[in-house]
């Protein structure tokens, strides 16, 4: 089964790192992906495919123009994927998709939109480890070279330089999990990465359906949101943590102080 429905925090704690033992390193080092999401029903969509019409089109209008009017040192290097992931973090639809290695933090997006507080979320678990095998040869063996588990931009830049490449690197799709550079602190706090399809038609929930065994969904009742999300809170996983600055304060405060629904 890769769909779980948990009924108290203490069985949310135990799904959430059921399969964190490592016994390569004999530590408990999850190789998951996590995601949280307000409702269990939303689909693994970027935001480049919520712009909807003919999107796979305007991608590289998109990149060309913020390119072409962002600030020239927001970047460490002029490669794609410094670029990419600069645009998603300051909110261009892209075909990047955000996870984060702390399910915590998943639990924290399951968890803040309390206009969703009716609706049950979920917390997505991908393993990126077994995901990486079904990687073209060519980038697997730059992960096993390097030895690591996800890419880098700077390793990712080493090996593809266009969207175009990636979509021809393999007739059967594949997804890439990677590290964004520290932009800010918002990037570390939140223990955050990306996932990209070589695909931008396919959807990434769609290419899991076809590999059962790297990925599982933790479901969270509805009914059970406002105590999971006092204890989150309670140990100092919100807003004002995750956002740092006064928009993160902000978020946090009206949050707190909402009545509950």
């Amino acid at each position: 089964m890769n769909e779980t429905r948990i009924n108290s925090w203490n069985e949310l704690q135990e799904a959430l790192f059921e399969d964190a033992w490592n016994p390569d390193i004999a530590r408990y080092r999850s190789r998951n992906a996590f995601r949280g999401l307000s409702d269990a029903g939303y689909p693994l969509e970027t935001t480049l495919m919520r712009l909807g019409g003919q999107y796979v089109d305007l991608e590289r209008h998109l990149l060309r123009n913020f390119r072409k009017y962002a600030h020239r040192d927001v970047v460490e290097r002029d490669s794609l994927w410094h670029w990419m992931s600069v645009a998603q973090h300051h909110g261009l639809p892209t075909r990047l998709m955000d996870w984060t290695y702390s399910p915590f933090v998943a639990m924290h997006f399951a968890l803040t939109n309390l206009e969703k507080y009716h609706t049950d979320g979920v917390i997505w678990a991908v393993d990126y480890s077994k995901a990486h095998q079904l990687l073209p040869e060519k980038l697997k063996c730059a992960l096993e070279q390097e030895g690591a588990n996800v890419f880098t931009v700077g390793m990712l830049s080493e090996q593809v330089t266009s969207l175009h490449e990636l979509l021809e690197m393999e007739n059967t799709p594949f997804t890439i999990f990677f590290e964004p550079p520290s932009i800010d602190d918002r990037i570390v706090n939140q223990f955050a990465f990306f996932s990209i399809m070589s695909d931008p038609l396919v959807c990434l929930d769609q290419w899991l359906t076809r590999h059962p065994a790297i990925w599982r969904k933790i479901i969270i009742p509805a009914d059970l949101k406002w105590e999971f999300r006092d204890k989150l809170d309670q140990a100092n996983i919100s807003e004002r943590v995750l956002f740092p600055g006064l928009d993160g304060l902000s978020s946090w405060l009206k949050r707190q102080y909402s009545p509950k629904i």
